[in-house]
């Protein structure tokens, strides 16, 4: 648990994240556990329309030590049976030595997948996101072979899952929890998350903060101690993006090791 010091430095950068965002608030509720609320504070009558989101997701590999606590967040919030990860982990060599890369979904602008769907069940939001409606899912995994990032996957078999099992409501909009046999899943950024005002389960899963998300029209990402102001980080860091040149403008950035 953190000591006093700690404490009022977070409160403090707490006020400052929400002076700068315009959101309702971050906190700390329990070592391990943050919070993030996307709930928007009252605006001004002078304020301009609500903007739609631009979710976006920076990753820093300086910070990540392949620990897999992110793989780990992700199948227990989304009941995902081991062996089928929607995000991986990869232990990586370069000249510079070892390094890991978290590889969730790209949330593509120009995805693929959305192209080869015979039934337009692979469709992109207004915020950015690249879902799956699952009732539509015929299963013909034209996608999987569409995704240059190899981050979706089949199930063959009818999932056990424990019980008793929490299933979000059946809202293409999100997508579903109860993994369906015969059907194409893969990271959603947590979609149901993000409507309830959180950070994607892999970010709050994170011990070394690596992983961070915002909106990028609020020019905002967050690991849920820290913000940064996403513009800034662009043009000063050599960030990256994963196949970039193939022109699916995917929108996961990445902090590059320095050795």
């Amino acid at each position: 648990m953190a000591d006093s010091s700690e404490r009022e430095a977070f409160e403090m950068s707490r006020r400052e994240f929400l002076r700068w965002t315009g959101l309702a608030g971050v906190a700390i509720a329990a070592a391990g556990s943050v919070p993030f609320v996307l709930a928007e504070a009252p605006e001004p009558a002078s304020a301009s329309p609500a903007r739609r989101r631009r979710w976006t997701m920076l990753i820093d590999l300086r910070r990540c030590d392949g620990c897999k606590r992110c793989e780990v967040a992700c199948r227990k919030e989304h009941n995902v049976p081991e062996g089928q990860n929607w995000l991986k982990v990869f232990t990586l060599t370069a000249a510079s030595g070892t390094f890991f890369l978290p590889r969730p979904c790209m949330h593509c602008e120009n995805p693929p997948c959305v192209k080869v769907c015979p039934v337009k069940a692979t469709f992109r939001t207004e915020d950015g996101l690249v879902l799956i409606d699952e009732d539509r899912c015929i299963g013909c995994r034209y996608c999987m072979a569409a995704c240059p990032y190899d981050v979706r996957v089949f199930n063959w078999s009818k999932p056990n899952p424990p019980e008793p099992l929490e299933v979000h409501p059946p809202d293409p909009t999100f997508g579903h929890r109860d993994h369906r046999q015969g059907v194409v899943e893969k990271c959603m950024f947590c979609a149901h998350r993000l409507k309830e005002g959180r950070l994607p389960a892999c970010v709050e899963g994170c011990p070394m903060l690596a992983i961070y998300f915002g909106d990028a029209n609020e020019d905002f990402v967050s690991n849920g101690y820290e913000r940064l102001r996403l513009s800034t980080v662009l043009s000063s860091q050599q960030t990256f993006r994963y196949k970039e040149e193939l022109g699916t403008e995917p929108r996961v950035y990445y902090l590059p090791v320095r050795r």
